[in-house]
């Protein structure tokens, strides 16, 4: 059955529901909040897992399976955090991850309350078996039941007898350890599909059936949960929620990243009637997972509060939407920020910072997966297009046909036959926005020094981190960033490599008379937009006597162009550089009265042909 046939049979399984809700109990409810998992189900169509999932399975027979379910964020702070409010945590300052945690607590805004303080106040028993991972402090003595060690694997048999539980219990998920898992239920990586958005080798087949392997081994724990429930006589009288957080944790463009493969979670429900329709119904409708806050409040017949953004998906004015919005800032000491939309088509994604790529460093830098990528990058090896997608320019906006293109390869901003589709969704997220985002600001330099300095999962490396930084030799980066990217950071010598993907431009800033300066991660690359045009460098404290000799600039350009470079604003002289698709060395003798003491700031002039590519690979001084 399907949406059409299913909003017929909800509103007369509403008229019934009106029909005995004074008479019956409350409903029991009970999360199974999964980790890191993506929708490779059997139940889902996927191929691989046909057969291997029957207890997931089970569930989408027995209940309601959504087969277009998003995340608000994809990583699991910041998604757990709004679906326990029922609203996206850019509204209420849980989006950064793993954020408000110092030793000073930082609570919900004043009237602002979760759903299981909500379920509380309601007489329902409230429980939660593993992480809560929440971006704010619990009120009071915390939000949810303490359970004795005896009942872990049954929580609800710690509840009072006559009254209903609101519960949840963590999965694993994608994050199960499955080196012990049966050789013989293994998935052969020589079998699956990698997703065209990664390299299609070996390695990220093994790493695409570890996944399937995840889904197959915790198939099991649920089906353990689900027995022990019907054990004790409590599956007839509970409602059954499969979800997870966000999609695979081992794809570096699924987990932690706002595209389809880190946004579309499996959802299930299962229940009695009256509460959720029986049998196999199929909803093809795109919903947010912070709807599920707002049903699982109209199954405990609590008010909805005025705060929530979910809608009850089994409402008798039930309206499906017309797109889904999500959300991406800094994760742990990676800084970024991204908003989207997915549309019935189309995924409409806008980036904010574009001085650093997309697969900038992060808590995963350490793993095969992704140093096989950075490596293939490095040496030229890795295919184009994956080239431009993890270490390309950023782009300020990115448009997909994710019906033709799930995968998010192709991106149609640019192309003029979609303009109009193009416009709708601009204005769709600006409206989203003007909601309310908190991301718009900068975080407290506090979080910046919990997050980014010295933790066990990385140092940043980000352009926000040098506020909080010291520069010792004064070349204008800090000497932590200068540790994490290899260089020295008490010789004084000017260099800007411009290699590192979570700050590219190394503090340089035209004069808005180019396009975005940072190119593929490596490089400065812009268009000039007029014939004359400008770079300026501040923040130095350069000593002068440690930078003798000339500077050295690699670039080349397509039209011949002309370069004036003064220091404190006073002239070095200038360079003439040949229009030519190779790199060519350029040197600028520094002598005379203008390069002599303490360098505050360095400035380019650029004068050449209207919409001329330049390219930069480094500036540095040179004996």
């Amino acid at each position: 059955m399907h949406i059409k046939t299913h909003l017929l049979a909800i509103a007369a399984l509403n008229i019934l529901l009106a029909s005995v809700c004074n008479a019956a109990d409350k409903p029991n409810i009970l999360w199974l909040f999964q980790e890191d998992t993506s929708p490779w189900i059997g139940c889902y169509g996927d191929p691989i897992n046909e057969d291997w999932t029957p207890n997931i399975d089970a569930m989408a027979n027995r209940g309601v399976r959504f087969s277009r379910a998003f995340v608000p964020f994809p990583v699991c702070s910041a998604c757990r955090s709004s679906i326990a409010v029922g609203a996206n945590a850019i509204r209420f300052g849980a989006h950064e991850h793993r954020s408000r945690r110092g030793p000073q607590k930082t609570y919900l805004p004043e009237g602002l309350k979760t759903i299981a303080e909500l379920m509380r106040e309601a007489n329902y028993f409230t429980f939660n078996v593993g992480k809560t991972d929440y971006n704010f402090a619990e009120a009071g003595d915390g939000i949810y039941s303490p359970i004795s060690k005896a009942n872990v694997k049954t929580p609800w048999r710690d509840c009072p007898d006559g009254q209903a539980f609101f519960g949840q219990i963590q999965l694993k998920g994608g994050k199960s350890n499955t080196t012990k898992f049966p050789q013989a239920k293994k998935t052969d990586p020589a079998a699956v599909t990698v997703p065209a958005d990664y390299p299609q080798n070996e390695l990220y087949r093994e790493v695409v059936a570890q996944h399937y392997d995840t889904i197959r081994s915790e198939d099991e724990v649920i089906g353990g949960i689900l027995e022990r429930l019907k054990a004790d006589g409590m599956l007839q009288s509970t409602i059954v929620v499969y979800f997870s957080d966000h999609g695979a944790n081992n794809l570096v463009r699924h987990k932690q990243m706002p595209t389809e493969g880190g946004l579309h979670v499996p959802f299930i429900i299962q229940g009695p009637e009256p509460w959720v329709p029986q049998r196999g119904i199929v909803r093809d409708d795109l919903v947010n997972m912070i709807d599920l806050t707002a049903t699982s409040l109209a199954w405990a017949g609590i008010d909805l509060p005025s705060w929530l953004e979910g809608r009850d998906l089994f409402a008798n004015d039930f309206q499906s939407r017309t797109f889904v919005a999500g959300a991406k800032d800094r994760l742990d000491h990676t800084i970024d920020r991204v908003r989207t939309i997915r549309t019935d088509r189309y995924r409409y994604t806008r980036n904010y910072f574009l001085d650093r790529v997309f697969l900038q460093p992060q808590y995963r830098d350490s793993k095969p997966y992704l140093k096989s990528l950075r490596a293939a990058y490095a040496d030229g090896t890795l295919a184009p297009k994956l080239a431009e997608i993890y270490f390309g320019e950023r782009p300020a906006e990115e448009l997909y046909d994710v019906i033709e293109d799930p995968a998010q390869v192709n991106n149609l901003v640019n192309d003029p036959s979609l303009a109009d589709v193009l416009k709708e969704h601009r204005g769709i997220l600006d409206k989203w926005l003007a909601l309310g985002d908190l991301g718009a600001g900068n975080e407290p330099d506090e979080e910046l020094r919990r997050n980014g300095e010295n933790t066990k999962w990385g140092i940043g490396v980000n352009a926000e981190y040098e506020r909080i930084r010291s520069d010792s030799d004064g070349d204008g980066l800090s000497d932590t960033w200068e540790e994490q990217n290899d260089r020295d950071p008490q010789d004084g010598k000017l260099l800007f490599a411009f290699d590192c993907g979570g700050w590219q431009t190394e503090g340089w800033k035209s004069n808005g008379d180019v396009t975005n300066i940072a190119g593929d991660q490596g490089f400065l690359n812009f268009e000039l937009l007029a014939s004359k045009a400008s770079l300026l460098r501040h923040g130095l404290n350069l000593d002068t006597a440690k930078n003798q000799g000339a500077m050295q600039i690699r670039m080349r350009c397509k039209d011949d162009t002309s370069l004036f470079v003064s220091a404190n604003g006073k002239s070095l002289g200038s360079i003439d550089v040949t229009a030519s698709d190779s790199f060519t060395e350029y040197r600028l003798p520094l002598a005379g009265d203008t390069w002599k003491g303490v360098i505050n700031n360095l400035k380019i002039d650029l004068v050449g042909k209207k919409g001329t590519t330049v390219t930069i690979d480094w500036i540095r001084t040179v004996e």
